[in-house]
């Protein structure tokens, strides 16, 4: 991505790949109920890259979860493609999981005894088509780390084999809860970097979760969530390169 590069501001006649319409989530705690998300209406398109926004508690994550396939909402639809895959059964769900959808979390979550290769060569046992570990390691910049075990790297090293391991299927959407949450900012900005990469050149849908409202300048298009509920959505009409935002 260049600096301050010009991107389109409206997406025209396209149809989105997700679309997300009147979601509501409620957790219940015996006679508690916390409501997580308030009748919320979301559409993510193919290519793009979006941060949304907004404190802990404010419904980014419950909403990623939902249209990722790992939670169901308690009203509402989503639709990923011409699919509505709010309707799935969980052995579809999870068969869409595995062909469609990448994960990144905070916590990167990979096996202590595995090397990076073979953290990343899991995913192959499930994929249609997988990428080469080496060739998903090379891409977020590990080519020579590639035999080093978790304990042998560093946390943004840690991130980037689980952005591998996450890209090694060839995911349409990469779905990134706070990516950066336990990184400094140098570290960060790498991980950034990638993401943009893979953005670019693989042309996935990159979906960032943050707190940090900083890197909102990365993004195309920007949500943001307040009290269970979209509050506004922005457009970027020029986009910073990760290394240029103010952490």
């Amino acid at each position: 991505m260049q600096d301050q590069q010009e991107v389109r501001t409206d997406h025209g006649e396209r149809a989105p790949i997700f679309s997300a319409r009147d979601i509501s989530k409620v957790y219940t705690s015996g006679e508690v109920e916390v409501k997580a998300l308030a009748g919320v209406d979301l559409d993510l398109f193919a290519g793009e890259m979006v941060v949304l926004l907004g404190p802990s508690g404010s419904g980014k994550s419950t909403l990623l979860n939902i249209v990722g396939g790992l939670d169901r909402a308690s009203s509402g639809t989503v639709r990923f493609r011409d699919e509505m895959i709010s309707d799935y059964p969980e052995w579809k769900l999870t068969r869409y999981r595995r062909a469609h959808v990448g994960f990144v979390f905070q916590f990167y979550n990979l096996i202590p005894s595995l090397t990076a290769r073979e953290n990343v060569a899991l995913v192959g046992a499930i994929s249609k088509n997988p990428m080469p570990p080496e060739e998903a390691l090379e891409m977020v910049g590990l080519k020579q780390r590639m035999d080093h075990f978790p304990a042998q790297m560093s946390g943004g090293e840690q991130q980037r084999v689980a952005i591998a391991r996450a890209i090694a299927k060839r995911p349409e959407v990469l779905f990134c809860d706070e990516p950066t949450g336990a990184l400094d900012s140098k570290t960060g900005i790498l991980v950034l970097e990638v993401l943009c990469r893979i953005n670019e050149e693989l042309g996935a849908t990159v979906a960032i979760i943050t707190h940090n409202a900083d890197i909102r300048r990365i993004a195309h298009r920007v949500i943001t969530f307040r009290d269970g509920k979209i509050e506004g959505t922005e457009i970027n009409q020029q986009r910073l390169n990760p290394a240029d935002i103010q952490w």
